[in-house]
């Protein structure tokens, strides 16, 4: 039982991804952090990443915990500061110019293209490698099928054993609509969360078609 507590500790302490990592319990407190792009000297681009995470008041996303439909949180755009977005499970999230972020880490960066990858440095002891493991592939939930997906993977070293692995779905036009939080040890994956959408709402109206 110790291995398992000490994983649930961890993990409170790791990832961020806005409101939904709050419910997967892995979002962070507030703070600044350094931020240094894997491709030196890349010049500032979106690439469009405002695409990917529509922020706006009164847009929300539902998701399901673990698979479980009776196991279901909503996260909901609350208000805008100084163009911050604070969000109903706590999360704040922004774009600048070089992509999307919380107080403490980049979740996306442009270039959006398949193997593009950045670092988080969150604190003195804890470093996070982002990189984008596939962009232009469809993504299945229980919202619906959505096509032109980006798949970011993090990765954040617990100890000299195990990492954490963060892996999220963007859809263009919705936002986050997968999250998947695994422990590798010794080359293998142990899942420990999952969140995927069920249904979203974005200000200017319903939903729209997922294909």
């Amino acid at each position: 039982m110790a291995p398992a507590a000490r994983t649930d500790i961890d993990m409170k302490r790791s990832f961020g991804m806005g409101g939904a990592a709050v419910l997967a319990a892995l979002v962070l407190g507030t703070g600044c952090s350094k931020n240094v792009d894997a491709a030196a000297g890349a010049s500032a681009s979106t690439d469009d990443v405002s695409a990917y995470y529509p922020l706006a008041v009164g847009n929300s996303w539902t998701y399901r915990l673990n698979g479980r439909d009776d196991k279901q949180v909503t996260v909901e755009i609350l208000k805008e500061e100084a163009g911050v977005f604070h969000d109903s499970q706590g999360g704040q999230l922004s774009l600048d110019g070089y992509g999307l972020r919380d107080p403490k880490r980049y979740l996306l960066r442009g270039p959006v293209r398949t193997g593009h990858s950045w670092t988080n440095v969150v604190s003195v002891s804890s470093t996070e490698r982002y990189h984008i493991v596939q962009a232009g592939d469809s993504c299945e939930t229980p919202a619906g099928t959505f096509p032109n997906c980006v798949q970011v993977e993090g990765r954040n070293r617990v100890d000299a054993k195990a990492t954490l692995v963060n892996t999220m779905t963007f859809a263009p036009g919705v936002g986050v609509v997968r999250i998947e939080v695994a422990v590798e040890t010794n080359g293998q994956l142990m899942p420990q969360t999952s969140l995927e959408l069920t249904a979203w709402q974005l200000r200017d109206g319903a939903a729209p078609p997922s294909g």
